[in-house]
């Protein structure tokens, strides 16, 4: 059994926090699950500490979810993890790639610098030019800049008498606007899972009849599928942006070809296990042991 002192950042009593924590209690005999909203940063004494336990002293963190919703103070919360990593604490993944992606549209303009497919998108603080985005596209899906699982996500369509008051509703609440193009995905999307780079599988999630996005959190469910290689080479390149340990690359099939939706900071495991039959928690804890050990003899 390795003497590794591996803390995981997430949301206790969570699923896929707690398979992540089991995981490493029954390779290492260590558990501690930490929750961002208890951590304090002495900057006196150097120390982050949790509970008592000064988290610079541990091998490594392994940041599974910072917060349960994306806000501004994710990146705060980021921050006090960044003191842990320059005191030489090992985080997965490192915190400059955690920062690229809780602002939705910091990860879709390196997705685009990159020239990742992705669907017609317009970014803009003007409701006149929202407006026209809307009429061009159609039909469209309002954004905001921090948030998961289409929370906060809103459905428009042109020819709604009520757009403009929408829009309006919206903005204030996001005022920086981010619409994307409305596809017909027949109801389907993918997760690729990538560990260390590597491609691990790939899921669809199906949704509910009851609504327009396939995510669990609307009722949706997960199925096996098998990408052919020129898919795969895709959600690689997509992920690549952003050097992250562990991660989901979420892929739409449309008539014109696949289309990259967001690549996560913080992929999930349920979807790996339900829809492969793959325990992503323990492949990624086999990633995460080779790193330090190659670590600890270099």
């Amino acid at each position: 059994m390795s003497n590794l002192r591996i803390g995981v950042v997430g949301i206790p009593g969570k699923w896929s926090t707690e398979a992540l924590a089991d995981a490493i209690e029954a390779r290492t005999g260590f558990r501690l699950v930490i929750d961002m909203a208890d951590v304090e940063l002495q900057l006196d004494s150097n120390r982050l500490l949790y509970r008592g336990q000064d988290l610079t002293e541990l091998d490594a963190l392994v940041v599974k979810k910072i917060s349960e919703t994306y806000t501004p103070h994710t990146l705060d919360r980021i921050e006090l993890l960044r003191h842990a990593e320059r005191a030489g604490v090992r985080v997965f993944s490192p915190t400059r790639s955690l920062m690229q992606l809780i602002d939705r549209l910091s990860g879709t303009l390196s997705l685009s610098a990159a020239g990742i497919p992705m669907p017609l998108t317009r970014v803009t603080e003007s409701l006149q030019a929202a407006e026209q985005a809307v009429h061009e596209f159609g039909a469209a899906v309002l954004k905001p800049l921090y948030s998961t699982k289409a929370r906060g996500m809103t459905l428009v369509e042109a020819d709604d008498a009520n757009l403009t008051t929408q829009l309006a509703d919206f903005a204030a609440g996001n005022p920086m606007l981010y619409i994307q193009k409305k596809l017909d995905l027949s109801g389907r999307d993918l997760g690729m899972v990538f560990v260390g780079g590597q491609y691990l599988c790939t899921y669809a999630r199906v949704g509910s009849q009851d609504a327009w996005n396939t995510t669990i959190h609307s009722g949706g469910r997960y199925e096996p599928f098998e990408p052919d290689a020129e898919l795969i080479e895709l959600g690689r390149k997509a992920q690549a942006c952003f050097d992250l340990d562990f991660t989901t690359v979420d892929i739409a099939l449309t008539d014109t070809g696949p289309v990259v939706f967001e690549v996560s900071a913080f992929g999930g495991f349920r979807g790996a296990l339900e829809g492969c039959g793959i325990d992503a928690a323990a492949s990624y804890l086999d990633w995460i042991m080779q790193t330090l050990e190659t670590t600890r003899t270099c």
